[in-house]
């Protein structure tokens, strides 16, 4: 179960404007005022444990969701000289095509590979594009 944040930051649970107003069990419970100091004590101590509790979901989670994105996605590497088409930018789409502009180009050739995802790419009339493609922008054209 999840902690909110005011439980973490001030170690007790937030009341409601109407809990205040209206008679509840909880609001009965806090009438001994030195009962009610010794259980905020109580819950003070515990904040430290709480607060590592919620860490350690956090993580947990954040791992998870690490493991599904890396379950889903589909590695690409090219060799020189294969055809792909690369993702049309939208700053290179003409405005007047709307929405049923093309979104890929091409195909253009791999020229050379650099590093590990990235790719100088050529036209097919070995024009050199200016700048380098992230493997993630470009996808295998099959002619």
């Amino acid at each position: 179960m999840g902690e909110t944040p005011f439980r973490l930051t001030y170690g007790c649970e937030a009341m409601i404007p109407v809990e205040i107003g209206e008679p509840s069990l909880r609001k009965l419970q806090v009438t001994q005022e030195r009962v009610n100091n010794e259980a905020i004590a109580a819950e003070l101590d515990m904040i430290d444990e709480v607060c590592t509790a919620a860490h350690l979901r956090d993580v947990a989670t954040k791992r998870l969701i690490i493991a599904r994105y890396n379950r889903k996605v589909n590695p690409h590497s090219f060799k020189e000289n294969d055809l792909v088409l690369r993702r049309a930018d939208i700053g290179n789409k003409n405005a007047r095509d709307g929405k049923l502009a093309a979104n890929w180009e091409g195909p253009y050739r791999i020229k050379e590979r650099l590093g590990k995802n990235a790719y100088v790419l050529e036209t097919l009339k070995e024009e050199l594009l200016k700048r380098t493609w992230n493997a993630d922008k470009l996808k295998a054209y099959y002619s």
